[in-house]
């Protein structure tokens, strides 16, 4: 029973992990915690289910549609709400994200109601049994596409020139200027891959736990950021990291502890985090010139 519940646990830290990515790299390159990223699931989990089930097309047309679809809605949302913002104070971008996120909602709420709807898995993969174990097909899709997702954004990173502008920019924006670099097209590209993930994780998410709603995206979405900061926010391997462990912790807590306080646990254990290592696991320590 505990191979199983780690199992499940790695399961949906891999979720964690794939919305931490959006936060961690529109913070590292940002510097800007966009709060209005968990609505972006939900917004994915809804077009790949009315494609999928209003219109009847096929599952890989679903999840094509919901990754187009949330990218466009990345790059829009950058460049309506965040663009104007550049050079305003942290908490007026906080305040103008807390505000997307409503807004997200309450649209949802409009077209599709308050009630949730039973979400088919658009991809099916059969369980694998190894000895007594039975792994669930859909735990082995969600690890191993956060694990090709981790592998490809990391070489696209460290190998494309679009990788390397990003990098300049998260390092010094000014100075990235001076050498050429599109800071505000580095920016949008940086909200585009990072919506583009959120589909993907609300569509893994919706295929593991069956059901949409217009709030289907909110505790996922804050779960997702407490596991960018312990795994250290800005750092693309810690925020796989911290998905994955924050997503062991939750299940082995639900199954040992009790259900009722596996999220109580999570957020005590990002107090613990921030007391002990504000910079979480792998986050480093940046010095302010002054």
């Amino acid at each position: 029973m505990f191979i199983s519940y780690l199992l499940s646990g790695i399961s949906l830290g891999a979720i964690y992990a794939l919305i931490a990515l959006g936060y961690t790299m529109v913070y590292g390159i940002a510097k800007m915690l966009n709060f209005a990223h968990g609505d972006v699931i939900m917004v994915g989990g809804y077009i790949a289910f009315t494609i999928s089930v209003t219109l009847g097309a096929d599952g890989w047309i679903a999840l094509l549609g919901s990754i187009i679809f949330c990218t466009l809605l990345g790059i829009t949302i950058e460049r309506v709400a965040y663009k104007p913002l550049r050079g305003a104070s942290k908490l007026s971008v906080l305040i103008t994200a807390i505000g997307v996120s409503y807004l997200l909602q309450n649209v949802a709420l409009l077209i599709f109601g308050s009630a949730s709807r039973n979400f088919q898995a658009l991809i099916v993969v059969p369980s694998v049994e190894i000895g007594s174990v039975t792994i669930p097909g859909n735990t082995i899709l969600t690890i191993g596409v956060s694990v090709v997702i981790m592998i490809v954004l990391t070489l696209f990173i460290n190998k494309s020139s679009a990788g390397s502008a990003m990098l300049a920019v998260s390092e010094d924006k000014g100075a990235a200027q001076l050498m050429g670099v599109n800071v505000n097209k580095t920016i949008s590209l940086t909200f585009a891959i990072g919506s583009g993930l959120a589909a993907v994780a609300g569509i893994l998410m919706c295929t593991q736990y069956p059901n949409i709603g217009p709030y289907t995206g909110q505790m996922p979405g804050i779960k997702a950021f407490i596991a960018a900061v312990f795994g250290g926010i800005g750092s693309i391997p810690g925020a796989m990291l911290g998905g994955i462990a924050i997503g062991v912790i939750e299940n082995l807590s639900k199954a040992y502890i009790s259900t009722q306080l596996s999220d109580a646990i999570t957020f005590a254990i990002l107090i613990i985090m921030l007391l002990v290592k504000p910079t979480g696991i792998l986050g480093k320590k940046l010095n302010e010139k002054v």
